[in-house]
């Protein structure tokens, strides 16, 4: 962690599936100064026609995953990767560096403006991808396994085989709290979770909505 002074404080939010990470963001977003940016949604960015991904993609994996609107088709790439170690860890040395630049420079805008308090990132693989050199703190969004397998079955209709696939090859709990300053239980209530937020955000401005 950097550990800056600068505003806005810069934090990196992570954790297993189904812990709830879209649920303390949305709170945190209508309650806060803040911008959040979800790594996810900058990876489908940087993948655009004239964005740094686009051209290094189709040159990699070949012009025919371009749908009929010139944009990456998101099935066509999948299946080129699949069962293709090789072949994804490219696509990664692409896609994670345009990421983090894009990150980078959101960041950068924001300290210019100096109009926002806060400024979140989430990312499943934060820790994996090295942002803990980035951020000023790291948050790990945590719920037992129990919990987020429930989730998971209710809202995606996940099977039990496919949540324990899925977690498996997702870093331990103890790798997530080594690696992280604040952890926010939520395997209980929202409410609760929420509580344990606006105490660590006391110090920031408080918005009603």
């Amino acid at each position: 962690m950097r550990q800056s002074k600068e505003m806005p404080r810069l934090i990196g939010i992570t954790g297993g599936i189904g812990a709830g990470k879209s649920e303390i963001l949305s709170f945190i977003q209508k309650h806060y100064s803040c911008e959040i940016y979800l790594a996810d949604l900058v990876a489908h960015k940087v993948k655009e026609p004239g964005q740094p991904a686009y051209e290094p993609l189709i040159i990699l994996l070949g012009s025919d995953i371009i749908d009929r609107d010139g944009l990456i088709d998101k099935e066509k790439m999948a299946e080129r990767i699949f069962n293709d170690p090789a072949l994804l860890a490219k696509v990664n040395e692409i896609v994670h560096p345009a990421v983090r630049s894009y990150l980078e420079q959101a960041v950068s805008r924001a300290r210019s403006r100096r109009e926002t308090e806060l400024v979140f990132i989430e990312a499943a693989l934060l820790i994996e991808s090295g942002y803990q050199e980035m951020v000023d703190e790291l948050w790990y969004i945590h719920a037992d396994v129990e919990t987020r397998a429930g989730r998971l079955r209710e809202s995606r209709g996940y099977s039990d085989h496919k949540i324990r696939a899925i977690m498996e090859k997702q870093l331990s709990e103890e790798a997530f709290r080594d690696a992280c300053d604040f952890v926010i239980d939520n395997s209980g209530s929202l409410e609760d979770a929420y509580r344990q937020i606006r105490k660590r955000l006391e110090a920031f401005t408080w918005l009603e909505t």
